[in-house]
């Protein structure tokens, strides 16, 4: 039983004593059978699930019986017996895919998602369909953030985070246009990693804004997800080391406020200016980096490009379907058709140019350390959170990492994140494992 305690509040669940890449270890060698670990996730579930409402379909007898079988074969790949909680907006054959929408209501692929075939072929029990703002865009469906259930879990993954920081799940999948995925992992205090840019296919996956869609993957700490993206994307460069020297070895860190600095409230500034000391403290090599002056228009230019996006990939829904569609998505995606061409290709012409900026940036830096939210998870279900702080990251295309430092005043987690160079997802995950475990001991130590 693990308990918290933080500025009065006090949380209690019952946690698995297994992070998921040690059950793969134990599922591997049988001395944890794929049944016995479904019923430790169903148990997880019908103990929280009432008030966090994670899901939006659990395949119960589906799991069930794929675990059975998983039991009575050889092993079939690194991921057996392990559990996925699927983003609804993600194509299942087994599973309705709704996207969160009554314009979608009773929706039933006939295949699987690229990335969910590879993950069946390895062994996973697809355990139901998380759930998704509408759309994959930002009006609620109801979901609670398990550390404090009178707050946001960010969204749109915020099924997937909310399931995971729960232990309702081994792992989930998200998908990151905005800040869809780190942002609410980091309001829920779990992994979430948002890889380069089509490092994951998106075959079968819903299209929000083509040019920014990521697959996104949700897991309890950075070796999780290392583990769950290498088996997804069929890269074993991804997994981390086991050599503890590699897995020790500082990274030189660079700090960065980005241009929407002013957006964090007081808590959030607090924190950084702490990881930085805890990370020097580490044995870190830290520099402090500013931006160049042409990333002052990405966010900008994320916005436009998004709506723009949206607007044409919506097209269909707005034409046949815009009375099931709530007002607030339908409102914004009619913005899109004020977005003209031209300045659609001004604001992907400046995102060619940042990119190319990007390796020069960071010089001898393995990694960006930058904020991941303005701030700890607002209070209140309707509004999942302010993007700003992932936006220019996603237009980026490099990968982006969340990792916990520090909490705010209702004791919730304050979300930074671990940016690298685009295709360099390897070195930035393992520099995100180190700084993810410095910062939880640094944090432990201090009671935090």
């Amino acid at each position: 039983m693990l308990r918290k305690e933080r500025n009065g509040l006090n949380h209690e669940a019952t946690w698995p004593q297994k992070t998921a890449f040690e059950a793969a270890v134990a599922l591997q060698n049988r001395s944890l059978s794929a049944q016995t670990y479904l019923a430790q996730c169903l148990e997880q579930i019908e103990a929280r699930e009432a008030e966090v409402q994670a899901f939006a379909y659990i395949h119960r007898e589906g799991a069930m019986a794929r675990a059975k079988a998983l039991d009575d074969l050889a092993i079939q790949g690194g991921m057996h017996g392990l559990t996925v909680g699927v983003k609804d907006v993600f194509d299942t054959y087994d599973m309705p895919t709704q996207g969160g929408s009554r314009a979608f209501a009773g929706h039933q692929p006939i295949q699987d998602a690229a990335v969910l075939a590879t993950l069946r072929r390895a062994g996973a029990v697809m355990l139901g369909k998380t759930v998704t703002t509408e759309l994959a865009t930002f009006p609620t469906n109801g979901t609670r953030n398990p550390l404090n259930l009178e707050h946001t879990p960010g969204g749109s993954s915020s099924g997937s985070a909310a399931a995971v920081a729960a232990q309702m799940v081994s792992f989930a999948t998200g998908t990151q246009t905005m800040g869809s995925t780190v942002r609410p992992c980091g309001y829920c205090g779990v992994t979430g990693y948002k890889p380069s840019y089509n490092l994951m296919p998106r075959r079968g996956v819903w299209a929000n804004a083509d040019s920014c869609d990521t697959v996104g993957l949700v897991a309890r700490d950075v070796r999780d997800v290392a583990f769950l993206a290498a088996e997804m994307a069929r890269f074993p460069a991804l997994r981390l080391p086991e050599d503890a020297i590699a897995l020790d070895q500082a990274p030189t860190i660079g700090l960065c406020r980005t241009h929407e600095w002013e957006r964090t409230d007081e808590h959030l500034r607090r924190a950084f200016d702490d990881c930085a000391r805890m990370l020097r403290a580490a044995g870190a090599r830290v520099r402090e980096i500013v931006l160049p002056e042409p990333f002052k228009g990405m966010l900008q230019a994320h916005t436009n490009v998004v709506h723009f996006e949206m607007s044409r990939g919506f097209a269909d829904v707005l034409e046949r379907q815009a009375d099931l569609i709530r007002p607030a998505l339908l409102e914004r995606t009619l913005k899109g058709l004020q977005v003209t061409g031209e300045i659609y290709q001004q604001a992907q012409t400046l995102a060619r140019q940042c990119r190319q900026m990007l390796g020069d940036v960071l010089g001898e830096c393995d990694v960006l350390f930058v904020p991941a939210a303005t701030g700890e998870a607002p209070r209140g279900q309707e509004y999942s959170g302010d993007t700003s702080m992932n936006q220019v990251w996603t237009l980026m295309h490099g990968p982006a990492i969340s990792v916990t430092g520090g909490y705010g005043p209702h004791g919730l987690p304050l979300a930074m994140q671990v940016v690298g160079r685009i295709d360099d997802d390897a070195r930035t995950l393992l520099a995100a494992h180190w700084v993810h475990s410095r910062l939880q001991a640094a944090l432990a130590a201090q009671g935090g």
